[in-house]
């Protein structure tokens, strides 16, 4: 039995993993794998609430980690919400962790790996518009972000903005937005592979003394969308962390998809892949994890331009999903042994 504050904690998150899920998305999956796996619903039930309370993930990861297909000794492999949270607040502790959640502190403090023009509300509202106009000028595209924004929900892409300032700047506060960017324009490789979005490298880094362990690389790839995260129905692959070519087919969150091997419509291999740049890919993100080393565990996000990279941000709440999805098996013991 284990100990009265755990058993405590597992029913507050508990609580709070039926009162934060998408009640659409579970019931379409609740209903997928009941139309796909010989159980009944009360089974079904009592196995996610059994799942959620043990293994202290969420009840749509029950889903997505493909649990009612697994044993127990894997499900113990994989990290759920609740270990993540626990890991990651010990690993980047609040008081600092801020430089990594605010997207304009980010990019002052790391401007040394950021070649992209910005600007930010309070800029706008200060008068310099100079700077929006290389912006547009550059790329014909705006990007426009919620500062504090998370897993690309508070991003938005304008296509010929044009050049009226105060219009923008009513755009941006009616919808909550407060930095502009340049639309980074990637690679060529890249854009033949996935054209619809930016596909950008997401690496995991660990500091361990004044060591960088490199816990994975995943290529994130636009299906038919300009936001390439998996939330947005997007798929991920695995990086080869030597050579920078993706060895595995790609996988989806949602457990209804097929993993790739081409891309679904420009048909390009997945497999095989190799991301150009990758050295230098490897030395930027090792040099920005020393930075600020008070955050030891840190998702990176970077995109591979026609001149190399850059790193577009930073995560101190790296997802679990994009992580393991791809590995196809639960990855926790990667971080059991820094915790």
């Amino acid at each position: 039995m284990p100990p009265l504050p755990t058993l405590i904690r597992r029913f507050l998150y508990l609580i709070y993993y039926f009162k934060s899920v998408d009640r659409v998305e579970f019931k379409t999956l609740f209903l997928h794998t009941l139309e796909h796996n010989a159980v009944s619903s009360l089974r079904l039930w009592r196995d996610i609430l059994y799942c959620c309370f043990k293994y202290n993930i969420s009840t749509i990861e029950y889903f997505y980690f493909r649990f009612h297909e697994l044993e127990s000794t894997q499900r113990e492999q994989y990290a759920g919400t609740g270990y993540m949270y626990e890991y990651q607040s010990k690993m980047n502790p609040k008081k600092y962790r801020r430089i990594l959640e605010d997207k304009i502190l980010f990019l002052r403090e790391y401007n040394q790996f950021i070649t992209r023009t910005y600007c930010t509300l309070n800029d706008l509202l200060c008068g310099e518009h100079d700077r929006v106009d290389k912006i547009i000028n550059s790329s014909k595209k705006l990007v426009l972000k919620n500062s504090l924004g998370q897993q690309g929900k508070t991003v938005r892409v304008l296509h010929q903005p044009g050049h009226d300032k105060q219009a923008l700047i009513r755009h941006m506060r009616s919808h909550n937005f407060d930095l502009v960017e340049e639309y980074v324009i990637q690679h060529p490789l890249l854009m033949q592979l996935a054209p619809s979005g930016l596909n950008t490298v997401r690496i995991v880094t660990q500091l361990v003394d004044a060591n960088v362990v490199i816990l994975c690389a995943r290529l994130r790839i636009c299906i038919d969308n300009e936001i390439d995260n998996l939330s947005a129905g997007n798929a991920a692959a695995m990086i080869d962390i030597d050579t920078g070519k993706i060895p595995e087919p790609a996988v989806f969150a949602d457990p209804r998809h097929q993993d790739l091997q081409r891309h679904p419509i420009t048909g390009v291999s997945i497999v095989g892949f190799t991301l150009p740049y990758w050295g230098q890919v490897i030395e930027m993100v090792k040099a920005a994890a020393l930075l600020h080393p008070q955050n030891r565990s840190v998702g990176w996000d970077i995109a591979i331009r026609d001149n190399g990279p850059e790193l577009i941000e930073a995560n101190h709440n790296w997802g679990k999903l994009l992580w393991q999805l791809p590995a196809k098996r639960g990855l926790k013991s990667q971080l059991s042994r820094y915790s």
